[in-house]
């Protein structure tokens, strides 16, 4: 079924049946202010349409709780990445120039705070926003080599305005309906291969090798520290607690696992990684220390060169940075959607889903609104999973994640409890809980299993869902042209396709600029 408006989208769903209650002549309104309203949860009921998508008020709150425990890692993430407290250890640009980690962390809360809290009121889908991994690493390391950090945060500004004329087009949906129902469902179980094996790698469960394969267990075939131990048995109490349908069972081993870990660091005093503590705990140790609450520095707000970099490194050059930006910002979100749409259980039989054109343009002004801030791209997360793992169905459970959010600024102690290895366990197990979308896939069928079958794997195995959706668009236009079944696939396939190939080859096009 094909959404055509919002009026469509908003009466698609069964409406709760009516009671007697409801079938009694109810008396004339009096005026004035003594007026009755009706009472808060059922104003709430409505607007966010929470009965008739199954959901309860509680249930949107537990979301919300839980989303936000699996993405808080971002506020202390990206200033990581993007910041230091010093020139010394901050990426630092062309000009020498480098952003402060507690502003970035600051902003980080701000703008994911604000664009959750949008996306929940008008899109009333159960998704969090904040700042992209793969677009702040690609910032970070590539980008600020060739311009400064408000020069590059003003690309970003332009990538932003692209995907939301996208999205006011209605470009963006055509692209998204013209995807097979195949392809949309290979996204969905590649998504959660690739979350599961984020979870894995961020815990220590899987690593690198020295020499030989890419990635082993654990150290050497083992498990050999105790923050993977933790994710293990998190993993395991989550598990049970779902596959027992326990109410809250993943806020609960969040929970849980966060004060095992606690208990465990108040005794064995692990600390956290590094290089001469390889055991111990990644991003965040479970100690809370120091003061609780802390004024937010929004300084960096506004501090960004909407055209700088055409000035300094030329057209040309900012036009594929552009392009880089607005691909992997575009596709990322469209298949992260897709995946927590179907994961939901708010998708339609043609992989749509209620307002798709409100929340493609939400989701480019968090662009927009992570370029103006420095603190980079603001995006879908596909952690938001974990809240629709916990029965999230509707924008309430985004507003409570976009609050906590906005209070992460001033909570920035309490936010960094967490471990990363207790979230990781919640990403296996709503990985786990994607791979039923594979059913969709009709691997009998080798022209749509081998499509289906590159975009599932390359997903994780290359650490990007956009390269996953790439390969996938391509292989799938071409397989099926080349068995006779060209007529099947729709023009914007092919458009897309192309697209994808010349940014596979960015690299050498780059090259062949610089020359």
């Amino acid at each position: 079924m094909t959404i055509l408006d919002h009026s469509h989208e908003e009466h698609s769903a069964p409406k709760p049946a009516r009671t007697a209650a409801h079938t009694a002549v109810a008396p004339a309104p009096t005026q004035g202010p003594s007026s009755p309203k009706p009472p808060a949860s059922k104003a709430l009921d409505r607007f966010f349409q929470i009965t008739e998508r199954g959901s309860t008020i509680a249930r949107e709150f537990r979301g919300g709780l839980v989303t936000f425990f699996t993405m808080a890692y971002i506020v202390i993430l990206n200033p990581l990445i993007l910041g230091g407290f010093a020139a010394d250890n901050a990426p630092t640009d062309v000009a020498g120039g480098w952003l402060s980690a507690a502003q970035v962390g600051a902003v980080t809360g701000l703008t994911a705070g604000v664009m959750t809290i949008l996306f929940g009121l008008v899109a009333n889908l159960p998704f969090g926003l904040a700042a992209g991994l793969g677009i702040n690493s690609f910032l970070a390391v590539s980008v600020i080599q060739e311009v400064t950090w408000a020069e590059a945060m003003g690309l970003v500004v332009i990538n932003g305005i692209l995907i939301v004329l996208f999205g006011i087009t209605g470009a963006r949906t055509a692209i998204f309906r013209a995807v097979p129902k195949e392809l949309k469902a290979a996204i969905t179980v590649g998504i959660g291969l690739f979350i599961a094996f984020i979870g894995f790698v961020d815990s220590g469960f899987i690593r690198a090798t020295v020499a030989g394969p890419p990635v082993q267990l654990g150290d050497g075939g083992s498990i050999t520290s105790i923050p993977t131990l933790v994710f293990v048995v998190g993993l395991l109490a989550m598990g049970i607690l779902v596959a027992r349908k326990v109410q809250g069972g993943l806020l609960i081993g969040i929970v849980a696992t966060t004060v095992l870990a606690a208990v465990v660091e108040a005794f064995l005093k692990i600390g956290p990684a590094s290089a001469t503590n390889p055991g111990g705990w990644h991003l965040n140790t479970p100690v809370l220390s120091g003061q609780l609450v802390s004024a937010p520095d929004l300084g960096l707000v506004g501090q960004f060169d909407m055209f700088g970099a055409f000035g300094r490194i030329g057209g040309l050059a900012a036009t594929m940075l552009v392009f880089t930006l607005v691909f992997t910002n575009f596709f990322d979100a469209m298949g992260t959607m897709t995946g927590l749409a179907k994961s939901a259980g708010v998708a339609h039989k043609d992989g749509t889903f209620p307002r798709l054109k409100a929340a493609f343009i939400v989701e480019g002004f968090g662009a927009v609104a992570g370029g103006a801030t420095s603190g980079s791209s603001n995006t879908v997360y596909i952690d938001s999973a974990a809240g629709i793992g916990e029965g999230a169905r509707t924008g309430l459970a985004s507003v409570v994640t976009g609050v906590l959010f906005l209070g992460s600024m001033f909570l920035t102690p309490l936010t960094s409890v967490v471990p990363l290895e207790v979230a990781a366990a919640a990403l296996v197990v709503v990985g786990a809980m994607m791979m039923a979308q594979i059913r969709e896939i009709k691997f009998s069928k080798f022209s749509v299993a081998l499509p289906a079958f590159l975009t599932i794997v390359t997903m994780p195995l290359s650490y990007s869902i956009a390269n996953g959706i790439g390969v996938g668009f391509v292989s799938w236009a071409i397989i099926g042209a080349a068995s006779g079944k060209a007529k099947k696939i729709h023009p914007l396939m092919w458009v897309v396709s192309a697209g994808f190939l010349v940014y596979f080859a960015r690299g050498p096009i780059n090259l062949l600029l610089g020359a």
